[in-house]
């Protein structure tokens, strides 16, 4: 299956890293990154808040080429440039084919790039078409995260996705789960950061979980995600008795 990746691994070059005691190499599991082998159809990152996820994914994004605030290679916008020095000493391992699509979604920036997308629409007019026909700006959030995984997202392309459930309903989250699968059967490869356990219960997938020890794979059931919400679902009224919002 190796061959057929577009990124079969990333690591971190330790010996480039100038200064270890600074942001973000300072994040745990970032420290005790080794080599991560990616799978082939949809990689999952996850992570509690600030275990390094997004800049990992920033990183990985940048360092394939695409724009720091999100969009495809060819997108050359800058809002500002905040993207961590951590693009400089991560290495990734090409796959024996190049992707004949790709974008960086983040979700953070999506509006500056729904902007860029504007722009490019105004100097050559046309491009809409591949978000929907109408301006990411005139659609709902959740309208234009999902325009963009319909219209946008070609297929034998790399989609690097950091949180393209937080606009999404548990409805869409489901949606999205029959378009990604549409996109790695036509030969795609998804890496994706998300707290969302619908779209995490993709069966060909790998997670990948950032902890203070490093990055392990866990299996869907080993998830905090995953065992969260199911005891919540399970009895809300008795984890909101452990929360102290309701009394016993």
């Amino acid at each position: 299956m190796i061959e057929q990746q577009y990124i079969n691994y990333f690591e971190i070059v330790k010996g480039h890293i100038t200064d270890a005691s600074v942001y973000p190499f300072c994040i745990p599991a970032i420290q005790r990154l080794k080599k991560v082998i990616l799978h082939p159809k949809v990689t999952f990152i996850i992570g509690e808040n600030g275990s390094g996820k997004s800049t990992l994914l920033e990183a990985l994004a940048v360092q394939y080429g695409f724009n720091a605030e999100g969009g495809s290679r060819d997108f050359s916008f800058a809002t500002k440039k905040t993207h961590s020095s951590l693009t400089d000493v991560l290495r990734i391992g090409r796959g024996g084919i190049k992707p004949r699509d790709g974008f960086f979604l983040r979700a953070e920036s999506f509006y500056n790039a729904a902007s860029y997308v504007d722009d490019l629409e105004t100097e050559k007019p046309g491009l809409l078409r591949h978000y929907g026909n109408k301006s990411l700006h005139h659609q709902s959030h959740g309208e234009s995260f999902f325009s963009l995984f319909m219209h946008r997202f070609h297929g034998q392309g790399l989609y690097i996705l950091d949180e393209p459930e937080a606009a999404l309903s548990p409805q869409r989250q489901l949606s999205f789960l029959v378009r990604m699968h549409e996109l790695v059967q036509a030969k795609s490869q998804l890496v994706i950061a998300t707290h969302a356990p619908i779209i995490l219960a993709y069966p060909h997938a790998k997670i990948i979980e950032l902890t203070s020890s490093g990055p392990k794979v866990v299996s869907f059931a080993e998830t905090d995600h995953y065992a969260v919400y199911k005891t919540f679902l399970n009895n809300p009224e008795q984890m909101m008795a452990a929360l102290g919002i309701l009394k016993n």
